[in-house]
């Protein structure tokens, strides 16, 4: 187990009750690792997911992993008994977070209305596949499906090839996160207001918020571009900007992307090849050879461990990393010196589980707790006390971070995410830049664009001030600046901070209560923690990319277009700082939060990981096999590269599908009565439901069967989102005009469609050093002769006057 806290829990005196079972779990579990006081509320056989697979000895590891910390109470709210024990846990709760599906909770006498009637300030997050309203309301998913409708399928494998469904259960985790990102800030506005929420909170948004979005920030090779525009028709061709090599004992992959980096490369390769001229530090120029600079590359590594390889492009400062098994992984010499992963006890045996997303004051928050015994905490029912109700002292309409100030540090996709998400919700956002190290984001590929779309995306709604922190003016500024923020935002490689005199020491000493937020890609701690931080190594070291490849196909690695876990981990961090903020409302005392983006990933797939710990080689690549259904998968239908994915997980379904199919033989045929029948015939099944789909619409395909009951979605593409009617229905999306970009900007709304938040104000990005001067002077007090003094001197940098800006 965990070794002891010693840091105060950020979520301490927090109450959750948990009804989600079977999607949505690891946001209470993440509540629960931050210190939350969370109570499953089971019935009387206990939840579903506890017979969920992979079972060993009878115990679900996918409920070992995703209800570790929580309590259980069991209760039957069928009952009156049972029902009037729920409400008096009601009234001593905070959050409420159920997953059922829509009208459930009505049918129980429990629906938002009557327990908001009974209790004004609770939070209630109702989480689940399509939301409460909108056309898709009654349609069912499972993980593949989101994936399927979420547009996340449509562009992962390789060109050619037919969709591959990415691993794990990347859909249902991330948006956990999302989910609980959603819930705080509603608990930071009950705070702050007195009032509560009712969240209709829809996996399919999340997820297309999340994993790609189609309208959020693009990775600095994008140069720009929106995906949209990067999104092909079909599958990505294979990438050559993060290209993988083989190597003795496995393959490493590298990401040689500036001149500096191709320099030590270069040296790597010797003096004599054909590429030693200045002008390959051009990655336009180099990437017009780089099918022969490849090859070179090939034979270099070709015999050579996939450790020393790292270890000697680290010395020569080329970003390389080996693209791990689930075994090296679970072995890894630096996640295991930062405490990745706990053991666990399964079934008298002992397993390794990651640890927690987060580390908050250099502990981490992770796994205290075994997963509960079904009610084994019911004695918590009797003298339940009522939590006094909060008092109303604010508008629910106010924007629940207004008041806040954050200095963001952050570059790229990750940087961009954690201070945008903040900004959306009302903080002041001050993104502290300087053009001698400006943000590959503001890079733009596009004629006569002042701004590149991507950035838009990504810094809407904040403001940019230009500070040239090599300067011991800009340092001393920065502290003044820090001395009335309440969250510094960075993703630099770590020691940065320090080295500049602005690490959280620093901080805490001009500000105590100053949160410190450092997002990097393996870690701070660690003999790799100051490795180069680019997602396609992140994904490489954390096994994610070994798993994400056709099976039958060598060398199929398919996340070369992917920026995932960018987006994923500012949601990581913004539920972190979220949490520190609660803290500090009781201490008085801010914190230091650093997360690795490479185990953000490993807790994505901790339960197949938690697995293969104790069943060494169950964790594999599988394609477009839904493991623990058939018939599932990705399936042809009528037309150009049209698909749908069928899940079939329960016998009712599987009798549905042959209905649809016109197929009563199969459901009469004893071989196929049960999952077991079923899965052990996959192919058999796979070929006649193929077959009946290519015959069909995709759309027709997935009408049909969701109202059968069948877990069924399309595949769609980024362009069919714009004409999405349930998309459109729950209001995703937003539109703005951006100075500087030629048309208006289409983006997603907030991270929950529905609620008693107000939707964000939607503001343009920020031309570099754009609100410098109005800051100085605002912030800091300075006079327009002492502003103009330092912008001579080159501390300040403003707005270059030939920059496109409309009033």
């Amino acid at each position: 187990m965990a070794e002891l806290l010693t840091t105060e829990l950020p979520l301490q005196g927090l109450r959750v009750i948990d009804l989600a079972d079977g999607k949505g779990e690891m946001c209470g579990r993440l509540l629960a690792d931050l210190g939350a006081d969370v109570i499953l509320v089971e019935p009387p056989g206990g939840f579903a997911s506890r017979q969920k697979a992979p079972l060993l000895g009878g115990e679900s590891l996918h409920f070992a992993s995703h209800h570790a910390n929580k309590k259980s109470v069991c209760l039957d709210l069928q009952s009156a008994e049972g029902k009037a024990a729920f409400l008096a846990l009601v009234d001593s709760a905070d959050i409420l977070i159920e997953s059922r599906r829509p009208g459930e909770m009505a049918e129980l006498g429990l629906d938002a209305d009557t327990l908001r009637g009974r209790r004004a300030d609770l939070i209630i997050l109702s989480i689940s596949d399509f939301g409460q309203t909108g056309p898709y309301r009654d349609y069912q998913a499972s993980n593949a499906v989101q994936l399927a409708m979420g547009a996340v399928l449509a562009r992962s494998g390789i060109a050619g090839n037919r969709p591959l469904l990415p691993p794990g259960e990347l859909a249902l985790e991330t948006t956990a996160v999302q989910a609980a990102w959603v819930a705080l800030l509603g608990y930071w506005q009950k705070l702050h207001t007195g009032t509560g929420n009712t969240m209709d909170f829809s996996i399919l948004e999340a997820t297309a918020q999340v994993i790609d979005p189609g309208l959020g920030v693009t990775g600095s090779a994008a140069a720009g571009r929106s995906a949209n525009e990067l999104a092909p028709y079909g599958r990505p061709p294979v990438g050559f900007l993060y290209p993988i090599f083989p190597c003795a004992d496995g393959h490493v992959r590298i990401c040689v992307l500036n001149p500096r980096q191709w320099q030590g490369m270069c040296g790597w390769l010797g003096d004599d090849h054909p590429f030693t001229d200045p002008k390959y530090g051009n990655i336009g120029v180099r990437f017009k050879e780089i099918k022969q600079i490849n090859a070179l590359i090939a034979a270099l590594f070709a015999d050579k461990a996939g450790e020393e390889l790292v270890a000697e492009g680290q010395k020569r400062g080329v970003p390389i990393a080996a693209v791990a098994t689930p075994e090296q992984v679970l072995n890894d010499s630096h996640f295991n010196a930062r405490g990745a992963f706990v053991e666990l006890p399964v079934a008298g045996r002992q397993g390794k589980l990651p640890s927690g997303y987060v580390e908050i004051d250099g502990q981490r928050m992770g796994l205290r707790e075994p997963a509960p015994t079904l009610g084994q905490d019911n004695e918590l029912l009797s003298g339940l006390l009522p939590r006094p109700a909060a008092q109303v002292t604010g508008s629910a309409k106010r924007r629940p971070l207004s008041g806040i100030r954050v200095l963001d540090l952050g570059v790229i996709v990750a940087g961009a995410e954690s201070g945008r998400i903040f900004a959306d919700q009302g903080a002041e956002v001050i993104k502290v830049e300087n053009t001698a190290f400006a943000d590959g984001l503001r890079q733009t590929s596009a004629e006569g664009v002042a701004i590149s779309q991507s950035f838009c995306q990504g810094s809407r709604n904040k403001k940019s001030f230009g500070l040239n922190l090599r300067s011991p003016e800009g340092i001393a500024i920065f502290h003044q600046l820090a001395k009335d923020a309440d969250v510094v935002l960075s993703n630099f490689k770590p020691g940065t901070l320090e080295s500049l005199g602005i690490g959280y020491d620093d901080l805490k000493a001009l500000n105590p209560g100053i949160i410190v937020v450092e997002s990097s890609a393996l870690g701070n701690t660690g003999p790799l923690a100051k490795s180069m931080g680019y997602g396609p190594l992140v994904r490489a070291a954390s096994g994610l990319t070994g798993l994400w490849c056709y099976p039958e196909l060598d060398n199929s690695y398919s996340d070369s277009i992917t920026i995932v876990p960018d987006h994923f981990a500012a949601r990581v961090s913004g539920v972190a700082i979220l949490a520190a903020l609660i803290r500090r409302e009781r201490t008085g005392v801010g914190g230091r939060i650093a997360v690795s983006q490479a185990e953000t990933l490993l807790n994505v797939l901790a339960a197949p990981l938690l697995r293969e710990s104790l069943q060494p080689g169950s964790l594999k690549p599988l394609g477009n096999t839904i493991e623990f259904s058939s018939p599932g998968g990705v399936f042809p239908c009528a037309g150009d590269d049209m698909w749908c994915v069928i899940d079939v997980d329960s016998d009712p379904a599987w009798l549905a599908l042959c209905e649809a199919m016109g197929r009563r033989d199969l459901a009469q045929d004893p071989h196929y009565a049960n999952a077991e029948g079923r899965i052990a015939h996959r192919e058999i099944l796979e070929a006649a439901v193929a077959d009946w789909t290519a015959k069909h619409d995709a759309l027709a395909v997935m009408e049909q069967l969701q109202a059968a009951g069948v877990k069924a979605g399309k595949m769609h593409r980024l362009s069919d989102f714009d004409d999405n009617p349930h998309l459109n229905a729950r209001n995703f999306f937003r539109h703005f005009e951006q100075p500087g970009f030629p048309t208006v900007l289409q983006t997603e709304n907030g991270p929950v469609s529905f609620s008693d938040l107000p939707e964000p104000e939607i503001r343009p990005a920020p031309f570099q050093g754009q609100h410098t001067r109005e800051l100085a002077a605002t912030l800091l007090g300075f006079d327009a002769e002492k502003i103009e003094q330092l912008v001579a001197d080159g501390v300040l940098e403003v707005m270059k006057e030939n920059e496109f800006i409309t009033a």
